[in-house]
């Protein structure tokens, strides 16, 4: 196992994540991974979300001036904000913005500075990898959804010609036999969109990047995803030769100290006292993440069925969760009806708040970050997703990982509070607890010294210190 002098860092790796807050972190982590193991550690990034680099003094940053479109800044839909961003990424002039700090890197490698070794980069900047390309810098893509997900992306060419898609009423619960436990229902349909070529053309830049790249980095991890991870393996191998590694979770692959912190939202850090207070597995913490928006009636039903529920609970309001409106304001009499075990803030430091003996539960969008997070603490999940990957990830929370309750379709006070029963004090939901327990240990194992993880981010290392 190839390992480097951290003082005199012979090599270096030069990074590119895509701007989002859930692609940014796992990037960030991965590179602060990296910088552990004695490599050089450059990131470029737009100036749209930017990193700090204050939180991260161990790395060199190259900011790219982009040109990010207004639909970016001001667009209310989830899907057409990433659609409008990733065009903007990939935009000529970022292009050759990128060309240039990448071209600079390797003059700097041949006046003694270390190596550049290859640009990691998110999976469907395809534009990014065509310009390291370009000036013979080998890539490696980094895959911020599960394996299951991610081999997902890899067959809507499978999916439109079996059948399954374009979705129809008819056939939502029909089980996607080549890749269970998914059903047709779980499938996110590229023809929802004002342009389904588009969609699609998006969904097959991870295949594109891949197949195209010196190595596939997932965060996921053996345990979990053994069955999905054998056939990424397989299909990557037998279509390009590229190599896969499974090296999550990586928020816990690095150090804190090596990563620092990463967050476009200010936390409120009121919430651990109050934690604090409250009896060990007795709150329910809901965030629905930084990019999913809910309508005003979605609203209004999670707020009562929380408040129905009668269990403490720390709930996430971001300014922008509620589609339509500037800032989110709680249904009149909501306050008074929580009094004491509710508390409500505009975001979490939400790594420590899993880890908080007081919390019990989960509600979630199933987003691939905290997904994992919650795993990685052992806390069981009431799965409401939304859109994209979320859709299988909660498939995969309740079905085949057992460790959660899927809330399909609208949601409903009724239906909330049912839920949220189930996870936090029903007998249905002991297994689902001891479940999340045992994938608890698994996670943990995994990232130890000799676990799976471990032992394919030091396959890695070699892999990017031999290109």
């Amino acid at each position: 196992m190839a390992r480097v002098d951290r003082h005199r860092p012979a090599a270096g790796v030069a990074l590119f994540p895509l701007p989002f807050q859930g692609h940014i972190n796992p990037m960030l982590q991965l590179a602060g991974a990296l910088h552990e193991r004695g490599l050089a550690i450059t990131v470029l990034h737009t100036t749209f979300n930017a990193p700090d680099p204050a939180r991260h003094p161990g790395f060199s940053f190259v900011a790219l001036p982009d040109a990010i479109s207004d639909v970016v800044t001001t667009t209310k839909d989830g899907i057409a904000k990433i659609l409008a961003l990733n065009a903007a990424v990939e935009a000529p002039a970022l292009a050759e913005c990128a060309r240039d700090a990448l071209a600079s890197l390797l003059n700097k490698s041949e006046e003694g500075e270390p190596r550049l070794t290859c640009l990691i980069l998110d999976c469907t900047l395809t534009g990014m990898q065509k310009v390291a390309v370009g000036l013979g810098i080998p890539t490696l893509i980094l895959q911020t959804c599960s394996a299951a997900c991610f081999r997902m992306f890899r067959s809507y060419d499978m999916l439109y010609e079996k059948g399954y898609l374009p979705a129809e009423e008819s056939n939502l619960l029909l089980p996607v036999k080549e890749l269970p436990p998914l059903q047709v229902r779980d499938l996110f349909d590229p023809s929802i969109l004002p342009s389904k070529e588009i969609g699609l053309k998006l969904l097959n830049l991870a295949s594109e990047t891949a197949a195209n790249s010196c190595g596939a980095i997932i965060n996921t991890f053996q345990a979990l995803e053994s069955h999905e991870l054998t056939a990424v393996r397989d299909e990557l191998l037998a279509d390009k030769g590229v190599p896969t590694f499974a090296i999550g979770p990586l928020h816990k692959i690095a150090s804190i100290d090596s990563v620092g912190t990463t967050r476009l939202c200010n936390q409120d850090r009121s919430c651990i006292e109050w934690l604090d207070m409250q009896d060990p597995g007795s709150v329910l913490y809901v965030s629905f993440g930084s990019v999913v928006r809910i309508t005003e009636d979605e609203f209004t039903e999670v707020a009562w069925g929380l408040a129905d529920s009668g269990k403490p609970f720390l709930w996430v309001v971001r300014h922008d969760l509620v589609l339509g409106v500037e800032k989110a304001e709680l249904p009149l009499g909501f306050e008074c009806a929580v009094e004491g075990r509710g508390k409500v803030i505009e975001w979490a430091p939400q790594q420590e708040v899993l880890a908080h003996s007081a919390i019990g539960g989960f509600w979630t969008h199933s987003g691939w970050n905290s997904t994992l997070e919650s795993i990685y603490e052992g806390v069981p999940m009431l799965s409401s997703p939304y859109v994209g990957d979320q859709l299988a990830t909660g498939r995969y929370v309740e079905d085949a990982w057992k460790m959660g309750v899927l809330l399909e379709s609208l949601l409903e006070r009724g239906k909330i509070k049912k839920a949220i029963t189930t996870l936090m004090e029903a007998n249905d939901g002991l297994e689902i607890r001891e479940r999340a327990k045992s994938l608890k240990e698994k996670a943990r194992l995994c990232v130890q010294s000799g676990g799976s993880s471990r032992r394919d981010f030091d396959r890695l290392v070699d892999h990017i210190l031999s290109l």
